[in-house]
């Protein structure tokens, strides 16, 4: 079932300074759509979406500077046959 987009909601973690840790959007506390994820410094660390809480896509790695790491191709789950 699609998630509406009225069910979403902003979800921001933060670290023990109270900087961001890491912001995306949850429905029914499930993490979905883009998320991102920050060092102390706020610098990105990684980034990438999901649907109804699995990773899916491309999630982005930063290095400290900010700067594309490497980009992992998420696979998506297999799902058993009844």
């Amino acid at each position: 079932m699609a998630i509406k987009k009225s069910d979403q909601k902003k979800h921001v973690q933060y670290h023990q300074d109270g900087s961001v840790w890491a912001k995306g959007q949850t429905s029914n506390e499930v993490p979905t759509g883009y998320w991102e994820w920050f060092r102390l410094d706020g610098t990105k660390m990684r980034s990438g979406h999901f649907e109804n809480g699995v990773q899916v896509g491309d999630w982005t790695t930063y290095d400290k500077k900010g700067q594309v790491y490497k980009v992992t191709k998420m696979k998506p789950k297999a799902t058993k046959a009844s």
